[in-house]
């Protein structure tokens, strides 16, 4: 079979799959055995499959990743998110605009210790939609920015695509969570930015509802803020001092959940079961999609689809920034339509390669693939922040993605840009631990 027959079967079954509705590491995997058998014959799987997917999934590093999403659980179900929600109400002392730039920040540092998007999406959907709706904002455009700022989690650490990322090229995850912090934080001033113009066009007037907001004792509020403060130090500062590792960090930091959980009471059978559950449940998806994109990979790699691509690109490849403007199109599209965890690794068998050889920085490259999936997080149609916003806000999804389209667009052209014109925001900071 030729390359152009090969590739043509390859992308019109892997297009069926997804129109029918197939989970995307059965996807994977069925692409990955079907290009094997065609370029190989049947003789290659039974030696491939009873070693590969095992050495891929006993890597000590991919433990960082049931200890994240288990403190994660803990935060979550502890009701630290609606008690921060009521802090930085009260911080703003009811300023539409203050409440509102507090909100996309401590959602960012929220999505960061949960580490899950959605998550913190469907939280803030409970208790910030309904507040930022009572000082002006159209409920629309409040769901939108709710929905922007817990999807932070992809790139503030500990984000699952850096890890994942850092799995797959054998990046130094330290390295890879150090680089995040600056962009992070020019996505959060640029989603202020975006909330300060746009709630000036959209502001409703008489809008006022008498919406309550819960009161916190000294004792809990004392707590919350001392967890926010114990987790940036065990995350952020524990990994950039060198103290721990990502993997230390992850497991001292679901201890510090759990501890929290305690203290206010949290801890039962039922948080304990469905906290164990939900973490088994997301670590198990992970793994079927690494098994899936190893074998995926092993197809990529023997059909020498990287090279080939290599080649039709010769003539720019000497011009690094039209090829990252390329892919940046090309990522868009597909964190559209497919779960992060899987584009990333779906993609980097093909793409690595080639980035190598354009001699990219592949720290950088991380940390711009993460932001390009925060972007996913809001963009139609799959937007997972934004269906968990409107399914707890009751906001529909379409008058959602109306807001959250401008933002990624902003996002795209000035944080990607930026990042493409000066990599040091990303590579500068690691540089200082070395």
């Amino acid at each position: 079979m030729n390359d152009v027959t090969l590739i043509a079967v390859i992308i019109i079954a892997f297009l069926v799959l997804i129109v029918a509705g197939f989970h995307i590491h059965t996807i994977l995997f069925l692409i990955g055995i079907l290009g094997l058998i065609l370029l190989e014959g049947f003789g290659i799987i039974s030696g491939f499959l009873s070693q590969d997917p095992f050495s891929q999934i006993s890597s000590y590093t991919l433990t960082t990743i049931p200890l994240f999403i288990i403190m994660a659980q803990f935060i979550l179900k502890a009701g630290i998110v609606e008690d921060a929600f009521t802090i930085i109400y009260k911080m703003s002392r009811g300023k539409p605009t203050v409440l509102g730039a507090l909100t996309i920040v401590v959602g960012g540092l929220l999505g960061a210790v949960s580490g899950s998007g959605a998550a913190t999406s469907a939280s803030l959907g409970q208790v910030a939609v309904p507040e930022l709706t009572r000082y002006g904002y159209k409920p629309a455009l409040a769901a939108a920015f709710a929905a922007a700022s817990g999807s932070l989690s992809g790139i503030i650490p500990p984000s699952i695509i850096l890890i994942l990322f850092g799995v797959i090229t054998e990046t130094p995850i330290s390295g890879l969570f150090i680089g995040a912090i600056l962009p992070g934080i020019l996505m959060i001033v640029v989603l202020i930015v975006c909330l300060l113009f746009m709630f000036k066009d959209q502001r409703k007037l008489g809008n006022q509802t008498d919406t309550e907001i819960r009161e916190l004792s000294l004792k809990r509020t004392i707590i919350v803020l001392f967890v926010g403060v114990a987790m940036f130090a065990i995350v952020f500062g524990g990994i950039y001092s060198g103290f721990t590792t990502p993997t230390e960090a992850g497991a001292v930091g679901a201890l510090t959940g759990l501890l929290t959980a305690l203290v206010l009471g949290k801890v039962n059978w039922d948080f304990i079961k469905s906290s164990v559950t939900e973490t088994a449940k997301i670590t198990g998806m992970i793994i079927l999609i690494l098994i899936g994109a190893n074998i995926f990979g092993r197809f990529v790699s023997l059909s020498m689809l990287p090279r080939k691509i290599t080649g039709l690109l010769e003539g720019i490849l000497e011009y690094p920034v039209i090829v990252l403007l390329i892919l940046s199109v090309v990522f868009f599209n597909l964190f559209m339509f497919i779960e992060g965890a899987a584009v990333i690794l779906m993609t980097l068998p093909v793409l690595l390669p080639i980035i190598e050889q354009m001699q990219i920085d592949v720290l950088w490259f991380g940390v711009f693939i993460a932001i390009v999936s925060t972007i996913g997080l809001i963009t139609p149609p799959v937007g997972l922040s934004v269906y968990a916003i409107a399914g707890t806000s009751g906001i529909s999804s379409e008058a959602i993605f109306k807001y959250a389209i401008m933002l990624a667009v902003v996002i795209s052209v000035v944080v990607c840009g930026i990042m493409i014109i000066f990599p040091e925001i990303a590579t500068w900071l690691p540089s200082t631990t070395n």
